[in-house]
């Protein structure tokens, strides 16, 4: 019987390698697979598990069957080199983040905003991402500990949870923002890497009770990103925020419950 996910390295690995990928396994409660001279992982997922995170020596990479993804900022990159420049980014707008704030991301994914806020709210501020998928959370989680944020940004402290039983733990007004990016039900032009995300993570839409959980915890703005060609904001009682004519993109935001 596979088993979900399990965590090896690539081929010929150094000791330093191996005793980083065991220290992830233990971590993250699954198996570690001792990697063989020549060994091809490609029957592993018919006989060992359905998916991978392979730790090599230019950094961590989630495996499927289907294809892979290792971990780098991506379009975030891009963004937060515009944000840092003082050009306008429409999470940032939306949200209205600044320097100092607490940001609870409840859809962490591949920490492409969480990225982006990390900056946006300086060293002084705070980002937490919540993520259901194992999978993704230990590929994100593992990933972030090379990645260079710089002295500019806080760290994106990385929980493995389900969003809306996670929200209901915290203390009401606990974060400044909360965001929700629930995946889109049609397929769209993306960055490499959208495959594997789609793959691996939930395809649940954005219940009331997990937007009400938001609002409660928030002290500023809930904010929610859906797609244009749906009415899945306005179904949650959102007005889409004004924005671009070229993007399927669409922000909704709310504001907190009253004290």
């Amino acid at each position: 019987m596979r088993i979900p996910l399990a965590i090896t390295t690539s081929a010929r690995p150094k000791e330093w390698l191996v005793a980083q990928a065991r220290a992830a396994a233990r971590q993250w409660r699954v198996p570690f697979i001792a990697r063989q001279p020549k060994e091809s992982i490609a029957l592993w997922f018919e006989t060992h598990a359905e998916a991978l995170l392979i730790f090599g020596h230019d950094g961590v990479t989630l495996w499927d069957r289907e294809g892979h993804h290792g971990f780098h900022g991506g379009m975030a990159h891009l963004r937060r080199l515009r944000v840092a420049a003082g050009e306008p980014d429409t999470f940032v707008r939306v949200a209205e983040l600044r320097a100092g704030d607490a940001v609870l991301d409840c859809t962490l994914g591949l920490a492409q905003d969480a990225l982006v806020a990390s900056l946006a709210v300086g060293p002084g501020g705070r980002v937490v991402g919540v993520e259901k998928s194992l999978a993704l959370c230990a590929l994100v989680s593992e990933g972030l500990k090379t990645y260079e944020l710089g002295p500019d940004s806080c760290r994106v402290e990385v929980v493995h949870a389900d969003a809306l039983e996670y929200l209901r733990t915290l203390p009401a007004r606990s974060f400044d923002v909360v965001c929700f990016d629930p995946m889109f039900a049609r397929p769209q032009k993306s960055q490499p890497g959208f495959d594997v995300l789609r793959r691996f993570a939930s395809h649940d839409p954005l219940a009331p009770e997990a937007l009400e959980e938001g609002r409660r915890v928030a002290r500023r703005w809930v904010v929610v990103k859906g797609a244009r060609y749906s009415d899945d904001l306005r179904k949650l009682g959102l007005t889409p925020e004004p924005g671009s004519r070229y993007t399927e993109v669409a922000w909704g935001r709310a504001r907190p419950l009253e004290p």
